[in-house]
């Protein structure tokens, strides 16, 4: 355990971080879920609302430093393309 002044509030504050971007994390994991589960299902509507929430949710992480920019973008993009594959299948 730290004895020194800063040192505790070090903890403290990575406490508070740990905690913080836990939430941006989830929040950006529950979403992406979300919309891989429609476009499965093949609501496209629908699917492309999710998408649209998914990829402002990882956006916003990428800007908290929660995520690194790369990351958020390769997970967008993925995103994109499975709506744009699971569309084209719809449409033939």
């Amino acid at each position: 355990m730290a004895n020194i002044q800063s040192a505790k509030k070090r903890i403290r504050q990575t406490a508070k971080r740990t905690e913080d971007n836990r939430r941006y994390k989830a929040a950006a994991r529950t979403y992406v879920k979300k919309a891989r589960q429609l476009i499965a299902s093949g609501d496209m509507a629908a699917a492309e609302e999710a998408v649209q929430t998914a990829c402002s949710t990882l956006d916003k992480a990428a800007r908290k430093h929660v995520l690194h920019p790369g990351n958020a973008s390769r997970r967008k993009g993925r995103l994109m393309a499975a709506l744009a594959a699971a569309k084209t299948a719809a449409a033939e």
